[in-house]
């Protein structure tokens, strides 16, 4: 494994604290349920933003909240270990609340990486990343692979049914 997997974000707060005055910090984060090539895409990405990559997963209870009860079909210490074993990822942990605002404000990266579905300004915890002084990147390749789609078609579903 390449990174290292702190799973309360609080604690790499305090791992991180020493590393502030002479690297820089990129974090991405989400699901990460069932991880397709673009995320690779956006992680790839992410990692030339600055010289640390944190990569933030949703606890299981934060995705059944804003996923369904179904998922995620991968349970989240195995969704981290996959993660810090990708070249370039230096910290994998997690959080449970439904946004990242609380996990920003501790941790305070320099730069928030999102995927390209989303924009600067529609970037949910943008007035966080902004308050404290960060930036945002919008990283990945065009948004034409999900984890949701990648279900719905491994169990015969429609783009329409839910998963």
């Amino acid at each position: 494994m390449s990174a290292e997997i702190i799973p309360d974000y609080r604690e790499l707060a305090r791992v991180l604290a020493p590393k502030r005055s002479t690297r820089s910090i990129a974090l991405t984060n989400g699901c990460f349920d069932l991880l397709h090539v673009g995320h690779v895409r956006l992680i790839a990405e992410a990692r030339l933003e600055a010289d640390i990559l944190v990569i933030a997963l949703n606890s299981d209870a934060s995705v059944r909240a804003s996923k369904g009860e179904s998922r995620p079909y991968v349970p989240l210490s195995e969704r981290m270990e996959v993660l810090a074993a990708l070249t370039g990822v230096a910290f994998v942990t997690s959080f449970d609340e439904p946004t990242a605002g609380p996990l920003l404000e501790a941790l305070r990266p320099d730069v928030h990486v999102k995927g390209s579905d989303w924009t600067a300004e529609t970037v949910p915890e943008r007035d966080v990343v902004i308050g404290y002084g960060g930036r945002i990147a919008i990283c990945g390749d065009a948004k034409t692979h999900a984890s949701s789609e990648l279900i719905r078609r491994l169990e015969g579903r429609g783009p329409d049914q839910e998963v």
